[in-house]
């Protein structure tokens, strides 16, 4: 073997040997010590990085929980209750119980209820459509109907209904990672609490329009009257900018405001059919009362 070859492997192999001593030096310098129970605490997460959490992805939320003393704050909306009592488990701390929430459509302008006057002709995204113009029909507050939900939502948990034109929540496959809020040009999409047996009270409309105008872009809309407001005795209902809300924490889904509200604005789900009197119980009432 040359002399050349023998140099030129020594060479290398010094340059290897210093080079390897140098990047350990680097490394440990400029070590970061992370915690091992970011890694426990990741591993019992759902894995969604949907964001529901406030957080780009499960790892940021669980470096989070490791370095808070108190994980009340935190919430993983996909793991719910349970995925949190996991985490609490490996960390040695207590967990807040929170009521499950649902996406909740403040709209219900169907076809039906909100006709076209128009044909859109352009790309089917809602942002782009709410900034060309007010839609296709006479509500500039109501639903595109273009999706844009639907691709958000990385649970298929939303669809839009061919018939009534509008986004549909399936209430088991939901995880209120809330995307659909923040996809929604409109701000149509509402976390609220799913309640007991799945049962909510709620007015779909978002309309801020006057009563008269919005009567005539849609049938069901929220026309402000008031009625809902003065027949609830919790207070949980309150009229501004000519739009009724109601308060899921106050509300004690009493039904009141449903049956007096003149356009059906107010959505009551999962209830039992209302029991409607007969003539005879209608009479022995009155009778009682006189």
């Amino acid at each position: 073997m040359s002399d050349v070859v023998i140099i030129t492997i020594v060479t290398l192999s010094l340059i290897g040997v210093i080079s390897a001593v140098i990047l350990y030096l680097v490394a440990q310098k400029f070590y970061v010590y992370e915690d091992p129970r970011i890694d426990q605490v990741n591993e019992v997460l759902p894995g969604a990085n949907c964001g529901g959490c406030g957080f780009p992805g499960c790892r940021n939320f669980a470096e989070m929980c490791v370095k808070t003393e108190d994980l009340s704050s935190l919430y993983c909306p996909v793991g719910g209750n349970e995925g949190m009592a996991k985490v609490a488990s490996v960390l040695g701390r207590e967990a807040a119980v929170k009521d499950p929430e649902i996406a909740v459509l403040l709209c219900n302008g169907s076809c039906a209820a909100r006709p076209a006057q128009n044909i859109y002709d352009g790309a089917a995204n809602c942002t782009i459509a709410s900034n060309l113009y007010g839609g296709e029909t006479g509500c500039q507050y109501g639903c595109l109907g273009l999706g844009e939900c639907v691709d958000a939502c990385d649970f298929d948990a939303l669809h839009m209904n061919p018939e009534t034109g509008l986004p549909e929540v399936d209430e088991e496959k939901c995880t209120a990672c809330g995307a659909c809020v923040k996809a929604c040009p409109r701000n149509l999409f509402e976390l609220r609490p799913k309640g007991k047996k799945s049962r909510r009270i709620y007015v779909a409309c978002s309309n801020k329009d006057r009563g008269s105008a919005k009567k005539i872009g849609c049938e069901v809309a929220c026309i402000g009257c008031k009625k809902c407001e003065k027949e609830c005795a919790y207070e949980a209902i309150t009229v501004v900018d000519f739009n009724a809300y109601i308060d899921a924490e106050k509300c004690k889904l009493c039904r009141k405001c449903v049956s007096v509200c003149p356009t059906n604005a107010i959505i009551e789900l999962n209830f039992p059919p209302r029991k409607i009197k007969t003539d005879t119980e209608a009479t022995v009432e009155v009778t009682q009362s006189n």
